[in-house]
């Protein structure tokens, strides 16, 4: 393992476990915020995920016209609904983490 990953390793390893060990909580309590975390860090990839799949479709796209400019009007539909999709699964994982979260 790189340097770079055992550090931001440890970074999250901190962050995630150390309010757990200096508070006095329940199980539930510990429980429950574990699942917060969760939550978050779903939506998070969700986000990231969507992202790099709206860019991913919006390149080829756009390779695609520049190649043949005379088939831009007939894939403008299947472009629009590739990027309706993404958006749609990223909403559908904030309403997911929202549930959640309360």
């Amino acid at each position: 393992m790189s340097l770079s990953k055992i550090i931001s390793l440890a970074a999250v390893s901190i962050l995630v476990f150390c309010g757990m060990a200096f508070a006095e909580e329940s199980a539930v309590a510990a429980a429950s915020d574990l699942g917060n975390f969760g939550a978050k860090l779903a939506l998070g990839l969700a986000v990231v995920g969507g992202a790099y799949g709206q860019a991913k479709i919006i390149s080829s796209a756009l390779e695609s016209i520049a190649r043949n400019p005379g088939a831009a009007g007939q894939m403008f539909l299947v472009w629009f609904l590739g990027l309706a999709f993404v958006e749609s699964l990223v909403i559908l994982s904030f309403l997911i983490s929202a549930k959640f979260l309360g």
